[in-house]
């Protein structure tokens, strides 16, 4: 199936997106997470689409070639927005979100706000969101440490110096057995814009203000859609221990799927078996 490369617009912003597989196909969105982009996912993308989905992966709001947010608003619930908009803006009632580290953060939010509309989640590198939130290991609590450095004004700065040295290093660490170069450089030329570089960090940066409120009950909420979760076994940035004891959180059930000998970035490390995994799960769900 060709891939088509293309724009919707959706929830006030103007997406790229990338596009493969029959139009009368059953419609499964792929979202991206940090620092990445949807052509990550092409070696999955193309062989959802043999198989006769319709798969559509968005670039996430304000990473190229998708519109920045003028607002400034990278609220995991206008994340969670955003893929139920682009359901609407393609025209179906219902799709499967498969997403994968903020993408797997916004398939979770946007399965909790409109269920109605989310057929089932299938969700990489990230736990139930509960379990993230209030359950965190202390190995955890480490490898998060990240998350307190973007907020600071010089987070751009530091990531970006040396050709995006910091970045890479990061990123490495969290697959250590993987080659990244050809994901990271995507990434690496839209973080070249600055706003773009500063626009990826507004995620961690309105993490504070996105688990107020509205978006505390969503993230805490059970997951009333089928799920699957996948995790590597050497993730360097969310532990292996984080996936443990939280099948109760799973009100519709959830299919667990730990990827040994990968890292944080599995569908890159791992394609094949991630793209088989998805759709041995999918073939799996009730019609």
């Amino acid at each position: 199936m060709p891939l088509v490369p293309g724009f919707l617009h959706a929830n006030g912003l103007e997406f790229g997106v990338l596009e493969a597989g029959p139009a009368t196909g059953e419609l499964v969105l792929i979202a991206h997470g940090f620092p990445d982009t949807a052509w990550s996912f092409l070696p999955v993308i193309e062989q959802l689409a043999a198989a006769g989905y319709r798969v559509v992966a968005p670039f996430m709001r304000g990473y190229l070639p998708t519109a920045m947010a003028p607002d400034g608003d990278y609220r995991l619930t206008t994340l969670a927005r955003d893929l139920i908009a682009l359901i609407d803006e393609l025209g179906v009632s219902k799709a499967v979100v498969v997403g994968h580290d903020w993408g797997a953060v916004a398939a979770y939010t946007a399965a909790a706000l409109r269920p109605d509309r989310v057929r089932a989640v299938v969700c990489a590198a990230i736990p139930h969101l509960r379990r993230f939130l209030l359950r965190p290991t202390p190995g955890q609590l480490v490898r998060s440490r990240y998350m307190l450095r973007f907020q600071w004004p010089d987070a751009e700065s530091m990531l970006a110096r040396e050709d995006f040295a910091a970045l890479k290093a990061l990123a490495q660490a969290w697959s250590p057995d993987a080659d990244l170069s050809t994901t990271l450089n995507p990434v690496i030329a839209g973080f070249a814009d600055r706003p773009r570089l500063s626009a990826a960090l507004g995620y961690y940066r309105c993490l504070p203000r996105s688990i107020f409120g509205e978006g505390w009950s969503l993230c805490t909420a059970l997951t009333a859609v089928p799920a699957c979760v996948i995790h590597g076994g050497r993730d360097g940035c969310v532990s292996a221990e984080m996936f443990a004891d939280q099948a109760h959180l799973f009100a519709a059930g959830v299919h667990q799927v730990c990827f040994e000998n990968a890292g944080h970035f599995m569908q890159v490390e791992q394609p094949a078996r991630f793209a088989e995994t998805v759709l041995t799960y999918l073939r799996g769900l009730p019609r």
